[in-house]
């Protein structure tokens, strides 16, 4: 890389003055897209990634077996409407997964094919619900990534539009009600109505009758006075009395949650009243059916005075807190995260199945419905994760869930409360040969003494050290746990080893681990991830040199805090679709629905915080920065690419050979066209994920897997 001269990048005397500090911003003009000079900047950054490309050897090999371990195809456990149950499923060769519905008779047909709808795959399914009764069906796709669904209903006998689309969907519900003529659902204003840095916002809770103009005949029923950022859920009971909402802030550790009685206020003006309003605290509601053995009652999920969750139950006709009656405490080491109710006349007595994360290892009980005692567990195939649970809506005696290990693809099992037995139900369409690997479960301390877990996936070869890819995300609540990714497996057959952290900021144990790594706590975060690496070199998995780190989103955030606060610790990174620039992060895409997470740069001592940590402020010219590939996407509307240009930007200049030590290594970056931050087709994800994989081989001397790889 010695050779190649970075692109010009004009660096701007443009310092902003924020609470009695100057912060400098040499790089604001690479905030827009559409300027002339980022569109050139881009063009010279994708002529240097195809020069440096030359050298990953390992890419055409990766690509073949990424393609390969993709190739089992995919499975949804199923959504019972009465005999008819609608799944999704990826054949092998599918771009995309179809989503289909299945008679009585076992008859499939196919109602929304993403590529039927658009050949070049760039349309993606994004949400569906069927009516109650089965027999329409609410989807909602998106275009090139942007994730601004638009929502249609078609007729499930027939395939027909009944009507759509109708745009500003995005991230909504929709709560139908009986007879399948309404329905109550979440949608953005028009963007002539306000200002354009609002757009993304202003979501509002509609009431909608089938074939009328969603533009002039909507009903909004929830929503006004509330904060422009919050997101809202809907949901109505099968028999159509109660309606609940909940609402949150952003991405806030807290919500809102109201119920209106249908049968005493008509479905266009619903009369709310509170369950939880203003408590730092998350609840989750479930009405119990009329047919139900426990019709009157609600069962409520909660980390009310318990950060791993219980569940209660109340009255309908008394849910304050004082009425609540604990069912299913706290455990003190997993967080309880599912549940569904089995409550058939089948049964002797009603049933919870209760699902739980025990240090990032799924688990599943029975428990009674009425005592909360526990009957029984009711085995997973391995030391894997508890997918959803599914039941049927007007109850009975089956549960339906998922399950996945590092070598086990996605598949469903069937749980019968009368006989206590689970059978597979579905697997993959098709199977491949999965690599033997194996996985371990560590602990280390981080900086602070907290012990941390991490998931080890290392091959059949001999001891280390190996070239190893370490991963974490660590934030939002989000937890990670094991689960088939042909990314690993490609990666540890090809001879090395990959590492998965827990760190705080996550939910592997419960919420108070989750508040531990956000605002004023996010450093214990990036601590949590350097002792990782720490381990695995002291440990002698991996050496310094062979020791590659790799994050998205939030966890872009995590590496590029890494890179900037220890670059002598890492010898290569991948930072996809990363937040980047602390400061202004706010400003653009969903930023500021995150400052429940991260803070926000208008108040002192938050702006302190941030600027401590943010990557684009900390590269110091002099410095020997990691090798860097930038992977980003332009329909990104959560995340704007602009994060990466300008750090990019920086770290070029950073090791431009007037700024930096002999042999400074490469930092690339990598737009894609017509994708965004998530779903994609199989074809772009063997893509992006073999060219990364290509970069870090060549970084960490991972030599070109083709000879050791099945074909």
């Amino acid at each position: 890389m010695s050779s190649f001269s970075y692109p010009k990048a004009e660096r701007l005397p443009l310092v902003d003055h924020l609470h009695g500090r100057d912060v400098p911003d040499p790089y604001r003009w690479l905030e827009q897209a559409e300027d002339p000079r980022t569109a050139a900047w881009e063009a010279a950054q994708e002529e240097l990634l195809t020069q440096a490309r030359k050298g990953w050897g390992a890419t055409p090999a990766f690509a073949a077996r990424l393609a390969e371990l993709l190739g089992t195809g995919d499975v949804s456990g199923p959504a019972w409407r009465g005999a008819r149950r609608f799944v999704t499923r990826r054949l092998p060769g599918q771009e995309h997964g179809v989503l289909l519905v299945i008679e009585a008779d076992g008859t499939e047909r196919v109602l929304v094919d993403p590529m039927a709808l658009d050949p070049s795959g760039t349309t993606t399914l994004d949400h569906w619900q069927p009516s109650k009764e089965g027999d329409r069906l609410a989807y909602q796709v998106s275009e090139a990534g942007d994730e601004e669904s638009v929502l249609t209903v078609l007729d499930v006998a027939t395939g027909e539009r009944i009507e759509g689309p109708i745009p500003r969907t995005r991230y909504s519900p929709v709560a139908w009600l009986p007879g399948g003529e309404a329905y109550y659902y979440i949608r953005k204003p028009h963007p002539d109505s306000v200002p354009a840095d609002e757009r993304q916002y202003h979501r509002r809770v509609w009431f909608h009758r089938v074939g009328t103009d969603p533009e002039t005949d909507d009903v909004e029923v929830f929503g006004a006075g509330q904060p422009m950022t919050t997101y809202y859920g809907v949901s109505v009971t099968r028999d159509g009395r109660w309606l609940e909402v909940n609402a949150s802030a952003g991405t806030a550790p807290r919500n809102d949650l109201y119920l209106a009685d249908l049968t005493a206020s008509p479905a266009e003006s619903p009369v709310f009243a509170a369950v939880q309003v203003g408590l730092d605290n998350q609840t989750s509601l479930d009405i119990c059916e009329a047919d139900s053995p426990l019709a009157g009652s609600a069962l409520l999920w909660t980390d009310r005075d318990a950060p791993r969750g219980r569940i209660c139950v109340a009255p309908v006709t008394d849910l304050s807190y004082a009425a609540w009656r604990e069912l299913i405490p706290e455990d003190p080491e997993a967080v309880l995260d599912s549940y569904a109710l089995l409550d058939g006349p089948e049964l002797e007595r009603p049933l919870l199945a209760v699902g739980r994360t025990r240090h990032a290892v799924g688990e599943l009980a029975l428990h009674d419905a009425r005592t909360g005692a526990k009957v029984a567990d009711i085995p997973l195939p391995g030391l894997g994760t508890l997918g959803g649970l599914s039941v049927r809506p007007e109850g009975g005696h089956e549960l339906w869930f998922g399950y996945t290990d590092f070598t086990t693809p996605y598949e469903i099992h069937h749980y019968d409360a009368r006989t206590g037995r689970t059978s597979l139900w579905e697997r993959p369409p098709a199977e491949v040969e999965i690599p033997a690997v194996r996985s371990r479960q560590v602990t280390y301390s981080s900086k602070d003494g907290t012990r941390v877990r991490m998931f080890v996936i290392e091959g059949e070869g001999g001891p280390g050290p190996k070239p190893t890819v370490l991963y974490g995300y660590g934030g939002f609540n989000i937890p990670l746990t094991p689960a088939y990714n042909p990314r690993i497996l490609a990666w540890v057959e090809a001879g090395g080893t990959y590492a998965v952290a827990n760190l705080r900021g996550g939910s592997e144990e419960g919420e108070q681990w989750h508040r531990d790594g956000m605002m004023a706590k996010k450093q214990n975060v990036y601590d949590d991830f350097h002792a990782a690496g720490d381990w695995l070199v002291e440990n002698g998995v991996t050496t310094r040199g062979q020791l590659g780190i790799y994050g998205g989103s939030n966890g872009g955030l995590l590496v590029g805090v890494a890179l900037t606060q220890h670059p002598e610790k890492y010898a290569a990174v991948i930072c996809w679709a990363p937040l980047l620039d602390m400061v202004r992060y706010e400003k653009h895409g969903l930023g500021v629905t995150w400052n429940e997470e991260y803070g926000t740069a208008d108040d002192p001592e938050q702006f302190g915080w941030l600027i401590a940590y943010s990557p684009y402020h900390n590269v110091h010219d002099g410095t020997e920065y990691p090798a860097t590939l930038f992977t980003v996407f332009d329909g990104d509307t959560r995340v704007d690419p602009l994060h990466a240009r300008k750090l990019a930007a920086a770290l070029q200049h950073a090791a431009a050979p007037a700024n930096a030590p002999d042999g400074a290594k490469p930092i690339l970056y990598r737009m894609e066209r017509e994708a965004g931050h998530s779903q994609r087709a199989v074809s772009r994800t063997v893509e992006v994920a073999a060219d990364m994989w290509g970069f870090l081989a060549a970084q960490l001397g991972l030599e070109p897997p083709a000879a050791g790889m099945p074909s």
